[in-house]
This record gives structure tokens, C-alpha cells and sequence, in this order.
């Protein structure tokens, strides 16, 4: 992995990437050539880049973007589970595809904001506590956050029975108000995709 294609703060402009024929990718801020690994460095550091073809000037920042994600399930970094993955692939030209992006955006932001929150308290609590300690609860977490979009794939004819009863006041705490947004999205996608 070429160091040159990093850096180590975030940067106030967004950095512009060439695509080539030839695969190889151009990082117009170092000048220097750099590879896939390079840019999934520049996402963990934050650092805002667009991907442009170099023949086209047609913006792939997503396609490169995939291509990352495909390259690390590959690998073993198996982090998007199987039904997440089929549930995704139904939603393309379906009539509630754009609210997806929306939804997975707020949600997934939300799921981080949590996690943050949570590694803060935990290590205010034991400073010396280590990255494996928040393993099980990040894995909860994620499994949780996975579940919150099993509705939406959900066609009518497959859609779960809604309780009797309605659901409890939340707390007030941010999962709670997180799981009251989500269901009030959940029932009006339901509305709208009985139109």
C-alpha cells in the first residue's frame, strides 16, 4: 500500500482520482498513482475524493466504490450478511427504491453515532480496555442495525402481522427514539407501496 496516496487528516477539498484503460488510478493531489487499497485508506481517514474516468470525465466514484466493498468481502471481511445483500438487490426497480438510499444513509449514521458513543463511555470507564472488548456489542449492534431493514424488502403479500396492541411509549434515549423513527418509516413505505 503506497503511503503517498494517504494522508493523515481529513483535507478541506475533496481530492480528484483518474481512472485509466488500463485500471490504474491517478491521485491528482500527490501525483502519484496509487491503488484500491489506497483509496479504502483515504475513506478510513476521511478524506473526501471523486473518481473520475480519465478518458470520459464520467464521475465512478460509486462504481470504484463498490469495486472496494466488492474487493474486502472477497477477502474474508464478510460484513454485509447474505439476506442484507438479497434484500438490497430487490429494491432495484422497485417503486420504493429511492427511499433506500435516505433510509440506509440516516440509519447507518445513526448506527455510528451510536457505536462512538458507546467506545467514549467505555473508555471512560477502563482506559486500558482494548478494541476486542466492544467486538460482541459492535456485532450486536450491526445485527440489529441489518434487522431494521428486513421490513422494507418485505412485499405486501410477505408483510409481517402487525400487533394488536400498540407498541409502548420509547425512552428517550437514542435507540429507542432510533426504533420509534424507523417504525413510523416502516408504516408509511407500507402506505405508499399500497398505492
Amino acid at each position: 500500500m503506497s503511503d503517498q496516496g494517504q494522508t493523515k487528516k481529513p483535507t478541506p477539498e475533496k481530492v480528484v482520482i483518474q481512472k485509466y484503460a488500463n485500471r490504474r488510478l491517478y491521485n491528482k493531489a500527490t501525483s502519484t498513482y496509487i491503488t484500491l487499497d489506497d483509496l479504502a485508506g483515504m475513506v478510513r481517514e476521511g478524506v473526501d475524493f471523486t473518481v473520475y474516468d480519465a478518458k470520459t470525465g464520467e464521475d465512478i466514484t460509486r462504481k470504484v466504490l463498490t469495486q472496494i466493498i466488492f474487493e474486502e468481502e472477497s477477502r474474508g471481511q464478510n460484513l454485509l450478511p447474505i439476506q442484507f445483500l438479497r434484500q438490497l438487490i430487490r429494491f432495484y426497480g422497485d417503486q420504493m427504491q429511492a427511499f433506500l438510499p435516505t433510509s440506509l444513509e440516516l440509519s447507518l449514521d445513526s448506527f455510528i453515532r451510536q457505536q462512538e458513543r458507546l467506545r467514549s463511555q467505555l473508555a471512560a470507564i477502563n482506559p486500558a480496555v482494548g478494541v476486542g472488548a466492544y467486538e460482541e456489542q459492535i456485532r450486536q449492534n450491526l445485527a440489529l442495525f441489518m434487522k431494521m431493514f428486513t421490513p422494507f424488502a418485505a412485499r405486501p403479500e410477505e408483510a409481517p402481522p402487525q400487533p394488536a396492541t400498540p407498541p409502548p411509549e420509547p425512552a428517550k434515549d437514542d435507540i429507542a427514539e432510533l426504533k420509534r423513527q424507523m417504525a413510523e418509516m416502516r408504516e408509511q413505505l407500507a402506505t405508499l407501496a399500497k398505492k
